[in-house]
């Protein structure tokens, strides 16, 4: 079985930046994808009223 264990890596020494950013991102769409939602359910349910 070949050695997997990668010795060059130091834990913690990542930038992340980007991937913080990514992140930020995704919940930024996803809070502006449920209000644009949850708005057009008010304006069915007021429509057909």
């Amino acid at each position: 079985m070949a050695d997997q264990h990668h010795s060059d890596h130091v834990h913690g020494s990542m930038d992340i930046r980007a991937h913080e950013r990514t992140f930020a991102g995704f919940v930024r769409m996803t809070v502006w994808v449920t209000c644009i939602v949850i708005g057009i359910l008010i304006f069915m349910a007021l429509a057909n009223s």
